[in-house]
This record gives C-alpha cells, structure tokens and sequence, in this order.
C-alpha cells in the first residue's frame, strides 16, 4: 500500500502523517512538527474515513439536487440579498477546518466581491484574543517562537493549557526535553488539576480569570528586583511606566494563589532566562482574555526575553488551520495576508491585486454578534462552511433558533446530518480529509500540505471549488478560475508580494515558484525562523508596545463556575472523532466534573446525573466527583451535540459575552445552578444499530460491534420489552429476559436467529456491569444466561473501561499489571502496551500507579 504524505486535521500541532487508502495511519518521522508522533485522535484517522453518514450529493429542503441546481439557488440568494438589503446582508461562517486554499477564496469572495467584511470563523472561539493581544503589543499579529525552543528552554510556564489532553504531541515533546535534562522546569497555571499536572515542578490553582492579576504581580515583582532589561526597554519598547505602574497599584493575590505560590513563581521565573509562557484557551476565552495575553507579553518585553532560542510567549492554537485562516484574513476584522481593514493604503492594495469591484471598508459582524444579527432579522443569507455552530457557539440553543431565523441557509459539510446541517436550506457536500488537497499553518507558522489518497465519493466537490462556482454565478467567473488548489495558492503568495511595502510581518516569498505537488513542510519567512530576534517590531516607530493592564476584580457569586473544554480523545463537535470506536471507549458520554464537597451538599452518588441550568438554558451530564475541580467549580466537555445525547450540549448553558476587544466568548465563565436527576430508571445498551437519543437522558457512542447508549428515564415503563426496543433500535427480534421486581432489575436479550442483536440493561440506580464484555458480545453467537450475566465468564478476565485508547488497554488490565510488578509508567507499557504509542494516557498511568502505591507498602 502505497502512503500518502499529509497532515493531521486536528489540533494546531500540524503533525505529519503516513495515510493509505486501506486505513493505514502512521506519524511521518520526517515531519519537524511530530517528527513521527501521533495522539490517539491522529492514531485513529483510519477510523473516519469511511462513508457512513457522509452527504454524498447537494440536498434542498431535504431532498437530493443536482450540483447546477443548488449551485443556482445559493447564487441567487445571495445576489437578491445583496441587491435588496446591501452587502451587510449576508454573512459567512467559516472555519479552521478548512484549508487554507478554501479560507483565502471565500474571504476574497465577501470582501472584495461581494464588499462585505461579515465573515468570520469558529476560530473567533479559540485564539482572537491573542491575535488582539499580539496585535496591540508587537504591531502584528506575530507568533514568534518555534517548536524548537521548547528544547532550549529552561522554564516552561503553561498557562490554561491542559497541553497533556489538547496538544498531546508539544506536551510529549515537552516531557521528553525534560527528561532528557532535568533541570528544565515546567510550572502549570490552571484552576483544575489536570493531565498536565504530571510534569509540572509547580502546579498553580489559580482562580478563574486570575491571569491577568498573576502577571501583572510578576511584572511588578522583576521591576522590584531588578530583573528589567533597561536598555532593552529603552531602545525596543513603548509604554512601559505606564503597564508596570498599572501593574504596582494591582494586588497579586487577587488571582487566587497565596503569597508563598506567588513568590516561588516569581522567583523562578525572575531567575530563569530561558523562560517560555505557553498558554491556551484558559486564556483567550475570557471576557478579559486580551488583556490576559498583554499581561503576559508585558512580562516578556520587560525583560527582553522574546525573539531569542528557549525565550518568549507562545500561542498554542485549537484548530488545525486556524493560523493559515488568520493569514488569509479569515476573522471579520483583518484583511487577506496581515493587512488591515481600517488601513485604506491595505484595502487599496488588495482591491488593486484582486481587480475586485469593490472592498469592505469596515470590519464585519464577529461570531456572536454575527448570529445575534441571524436573530435580529438583519441577515438575510448565510452560507456555514465546515462548522457547527449550533453547537459550538455559546448560548447554543439560542444560536440554532438564529440561524432558523436567516430566510436562507447554505450548509457546506462532509456529514449528511448535523446539528447545524439539519438547520440548511441547502446542503452542499464538500470533500474531507484525505480526499482534498491544499495547505495548512500550525501554530509555529509552518505550512505543510494535505493532500489527497482517497477519491472524492460521490457527487462531492472541494470547498474552494464549491465557493468559486458560487462566485461564478454572481457574476464574478474570470476572478475566481481556478484550475486547482495550486493556483489559489500561488495567488495567495503573490498578494503577499504584492503587499510587501507595508510593514508587516507575513512573507511568503520563500514559496514563490513552489512545487506545489511536492511542497515539503516550511515556516514563513523561513525555516527556525524567530521574529523580534534584532528588537524591531511592526508598530510605526519600531517599537513594541507595553499596555497598562487593569485584572478584573473577584466577584463572589451564588452558584457555580462552569469551566468548559475538550476531553483527550474527542474533537470538537464529534463529527469525525465520533466515528473511531476506540475514541469513544475512553469517556463515552457527556461528564461534569464536581467536587467532592459539592457532590455531598448536592446529594450526588455514584454515577449520579447532574442537571444545570443558567439563563441560556438547561443541559444534564454524568456526575464525576473528584477534586480536580475546586470547590464551586464545575467542568464539562464540550463535544457532545444533540445528535449524540438528548441533553448534554454543554454550550447551552454559556451566556454569551465576549471580551470586548477581541469579540472571544469567554466559554469558560460560565454561571449555572445545579441539581441531582432524580431518575426513576438508569439504562445501559449495546446495539448493532445506530440508536437515537430519545430517552430525558441519553448519550450514545460508537463501539466495535456497534453503539451503545447510556439512558435514564423519570418514569418507569410499564413494558419493559418495548422500552428495550426503542432504546436499541431493534423492532423485530426474538427476546430473552431477566426481570426482578424487588430490585427493579431488568435485563433483556434480543436476537435474530441465534444472533444477539442489542443487550438493555436497567436499574432504580445507576447500572453497575461490565460494559466492555456486554460490548464485545452484540453481533455473536451468544446463549441468553451468558448474554444477561452483566460480566465475563471467570475464564474471561473483564479488562475494565478503557484508559489507553491507541491499544485499548483496561483499568482492571493495568491494575493486574500493577499488582503483579509493573510500578512504573515505562513498566507498565512494556507489558500492556499502555502509553507506548501517543503516550496521551501517561498522567493517567502514572496516577493509577501513585494510587496502588499506598495500598501495596501496606501489604
């Protein structure tokens, strides 16, 4: 089998892979973001590439179309808009799943063509404020370090970022540099206790939105101490009494941590030259996330401790392009290729290189003001490319009875069904990956390539292909004829040649002439390439700028702080990760972490359900109690949609306010109350049919034989049988059952034939048995007493819920190993095979190992 040199679609790590047509996924050694490491979602590729549920061919009002048909109608649309209510009547919603090369063509079509600049991307959820925050500090939105640092430095300060789960290949990258030398310290700046926590030296539990009180405390402590690089300052910075006056009049502690923490962190860092401040979500979706990262850069600027090997503030971004969209101006407020909007010299440049009838001369609608316009009636077409708003937005109900609002919705996806598709007008099936080529931007600024070795199925097309058919029709062919994805990217490189007398930082010209075929991964301006190594930075006068940060002050509240965020083996919103049944093996429905103080005041049981409700709405989860949260926090994931549980979508309950420089939602701020589910019955189900989640609560996932679902109801049925039925799915069926009415125990065997088709498990609590086994038994030869039994046979051990995705490796498997010897993480992999392939179940490994540690000294 021949493999295909690509890139991975998820994470912005950017990591190289091996795929064949048949399935087969290895990391790519040669690659210099992964150099041949995959997490267990880059692992499992294989696992989504099939066909099921894929939109195959254009759909209006549900029924299938041909391409000329749909393609006709979306034009129209959008033109009678456009002609009757103006260009700021339309809107595109776009996203860091997309290739560069379909980014830079749909940007180019609203703004230079249609003249509107209301387009904006999901990345708007995830790294806006840095964008912001690097805009105001550095002139440009410049990230200025590269992976290799992570090798050079000597302190690596993450900052909400649980790294271990979220950018699984930087944090295993991370852990070997230090294991390789010791003496490389790594501090973890996060209210929860998570993975990450595994190699961390120092384990910060900030408050929530402490960041910028943190950092400002850190500033004025180097001023204190003489740790300031004056002359840096003086020849490379603007605006530095007034940040750390700013800074001295703020009180430290005000992010939660106490004076001791406080200095400790101070010290090290004041002392360590070689510092990096990596940092995530648990910065940007703030309503002060701007402000957080200028914090931070403050800190680096005062210093000097920026544009040098093992030095400066680093950005780790969600989504796989969601820089290559930032590059081509993607977000509602930038210009194609770093430009600015605000900037008529910027905007003249790129109307002159495009030819384009006109050009947007003010910023567009950010995302959630974007949909606020869907529900005001102002926006009259909407055209979701590769997105799924409707879930992922804040206030997710409110966001999907906005777009139901828009008079007409195009959908472009790879899914036939999504929460957000199920909303279009019209449906439009693009490629996925695998299947289409074109370029992506990790988050070190390294452009690799995706590219093709599966054929397009079915009527499918690719999006920049599907945008420019569009622009076609509205009038606008000669500008948008493309032969191929090559073309539009040697167009986006000559705009930046084009645009190369301003003062910015993007250049491309190491890609001019490329051979695009056989493009080798390459950052701009160039390889190991870090900016701001000579001091000049992009503001007019060549200086950076230092920002006077006023934190926010603590306000005690009633209720709960909902934290939310990603789980280690799902992505986003499931659509692709939610085909590999080995993804879905390790945290199989949707889960609220709660602390354990909180679960006794709340009453909370094993396997309890928690319902929360905010302003926005009401969402229901699986209660996990465990002091990784603090006292009056909460933390739910945000992957499940509506399609995988009836009510588990965690953004419903996310007010939707944003910070105020960068339009960021600050999805993790949310404020909820909370109650246990007084269930009247708890259910578990295996099925070699897809389920649906029709029960009060219900969360279904895939498995190897076929799905399961985990149910509850709040009345008992009174025929059990049929209840079975519904739940699994299976209609016509022989039917085995076991039923105590004392306990309320109901187990129930269907079968066609001498095959068991779907197992329904019930209980007054929560249903205690072997999933996994009842797993593995759908689609056999199973006798009816062994299929009700609820576990294996004593012949067969039962392995226990998956810990280690990549090889489906048990808790009870690892606990035997444990028991038996293995009391190291590396033991523990030569014997099971745990950890040995993205090593994303290290923490986990190394937890279970602590936890048996005690009970073994006492034997």
């Amino acid at each position: 089998m021949t493999l295909t040199r690509t890139t991975c679609p998820y994470c912005g790590v950017g990591c190289g892979v091996l795929a064949g047509a048949d399935g087969t996924i290895k990391g790519d050694p040669d690659h210099p973001a992964n150099f041949g490491r995959l997490c267990s979602k880059g692992s499992a590729l294989g696992e989504t590439i099939d066909l099921s549920g894929r939109l195959l061919a254009p759909q209006i009002g549900g029924e299938q179309a041909d391409w000329d048909t749909a393609l006709d109608l979306v034009a129209s649309k959008f033109s009678e808009a456009v002609r009757e209510h103006g260009p700021d009547s339309v809107a595109f919603y776009v996203s860091g799943q997309l290739l560069t090369e379909d980014y830079y063509v749909a940007n180019k079509l609203m703004k230079g063509f249609i003249g509107s600049a209301n387009i904006d991307t999901n990345s708007r959820l995830c790294m806006a404020s840095s964008v912001a925050g690097h805009k105001r500090a550095f002139g440009t939105d410049t990230v200025p370090n590269t992976y290799s640092d992570l090798e050079q430095a000597d302190l690596i300060v993450l900052v909400g970022s649980n790294t271990a789960w979220c950018h699984p290949v930087l944090f295993q990258r991370i852990a070997a540099a230090k294991a390789a030398r010791p003496s490389l310290r790594v501090i973890n700046v996060d209210p929860r206790m998570t993975a990450t926590r595994d190699i961390a030296d120092m384990h910060l539990r900030i408050r929530p939105d402490g960041d910028a009180a943190l950092f400002n405390g850190l500033l004025a402590h180097l001023v204190a101490n003489g740790h300031v690089d004056a002359d840096y300052v003086a020849a490379h910075v603007n605006g530095f009494d007034a940040a750390v006056a700013e800074a001295q009049a703020s009180t430290p502690t005000d992010s939660g941590l106490s004076t001791s923490e406080l200095d400790a962190f101070y010290r090290l860092w004041a002392g360590t030259d070689k510092v990096m401040t990596l940092y995530s979500q648990g910065v940007n979706q703030s309503v002060c996330g701007s402000d957080k990262v200028n914090s931070i850069l403050n800190c680096h600027l005062a210093t000097g401790r920026i544009g040098k090997a093992g030095c400066g503030p680093f950005s780790l971004t969600g989504q796989p392009n969601a820089m290559g969209g930032r590059e081509v101006g993607g977000l509602a407020n930038m210009l194609a290729n770093h430009l600015d909007i605000e900037n008529a010299d910027h905007r003249d440049a790129v109307q002159g290189f495009w030819e384009s009838p006109t050009i947007c001369t003010q910023a567009g609608l950010k995302a959630v003001d974007l949909f606020n316009a869907c529900a005001d009636g102002k926006i009259k077409a909407l055209w979701v490319m590769s997105t799924n708003p409707a879930v992922s937005m804040p206030d997710a109900d409110g966001v999907a009875e906005a777009i139901r609002n828009v008079p007409f919705v195009a959908v472009s996806d790879i899914m036939a069904r999504t929460d957000t598709g199920d909303l279009a007008d019209v449906l439009l099936p693009a490629t996925g990956w695998g299947e289409k080529d074109g370029t992506v931007t990790n988050s070190e600024r390294r452009i690799s390539r995706q590219r093709a070795f599966l054929p397009a199925p079915g009527d499918t097309r690719p999006d920049w292909k599907i945008i420019s058919d569009v622009a076609a029709r509205m009038g606008w062919a000669e500008a948008f004829n493309y032969e191929g994805p090559a073309d539009v990217f040697a167009e986006y490189v000559a705009l930046s040649d084009a645009a190369s007398g301003f003062a910015r930082d993007l250049d491309l010209s190491v890609f001019a002439d490329v051979d695009y075929a056989n493009m080798i991964p390459r950052q701009w301006p160039d390889n190991d390439s870090r900016f701001f190594a000579e001091g000049r930075f992009y503001h007019a006068d060549g200086k950076a700028k230092m920002l006077p940060i006023t934190p926010p002050t603590p306000i005690a509240h009633t209720g709960f702080h909902l934290n939310t965020g990603r789980i280690r083996d799902q992505w986003h919103t499931m659509t692709r990760s939610g085909k590999a049944p080995k993804l879905g093996s390790h945290l199989a429905e949707p889960y609220v972490e709660v602390n354990p103080a909180d679960a006794a005041a709340l009453g909370l049981g094993l396997g309890d359900l928690l319902r929360l409700q905010s302003n926005e709405g009401r969402a229901t989860f699986r209660a996990l109690v465990t002091d990784r949260v603090a006292k009056g926090q909460l933390f739910a994931p945000m992957h499940w949609t509506r399609q995988k549980s009836s009510s588990g979508t965690v953004n419903s309950l996310v007010t939707p306010i944003t910070d105020p420089t960068s339009g960021q939602p600050a999805l993790k701020a949310g404020k909820v109350s909370a109650e246990r589910m007084d269930a009247a019955w708890y259910g578990f189900a295996a099925s070699t049919v897809e389920m649906e989640p029709t029960r009060p609560y219900a969360a279904i996932a895939r498995t190897e034989t076929g799905w399961q679902a985990e149910v509850a109801g709040m009345k008992c049925p009174t025929d059990w049988v049929a209840e079975a039925r519904t739940v699994t799915g299976i209609a016509e069926s022989e039917v085995a059952i076991l039923e105590d009415p004392v306990t309320g125990l109901v187990r129930i065997a269907l079968y066609s034939g001498k095959v068991l088709k779907a197992l329904f498990f019930s209980a007054l609590e929560p249903v205690q048995l072997s999933r996994r086994h009842a797993i593995s038994l759908v689609g056999t030869e199973t006798a009816p007493m062994t299929a009700l039994a609820g576990r294996s046979a004593a012949d067969q051990p039962d392995p226990g819920p998956t810990v280690c995705a990549c090889f489906s490796v048990g808790l009870n498997t690892l606990r035997d190993a444990v028991a038996n010897g293995a009391n190291t993480v590396e033991a523990l992999g030569e014997v099971t095979c745990a950890g040995t392939n993205c090593g994303s179940c290290k923490p986990e490994l190394a937890a279970l190992i602590a936890k048996a540690r005690p009970a073994m000294a006492a034997e």
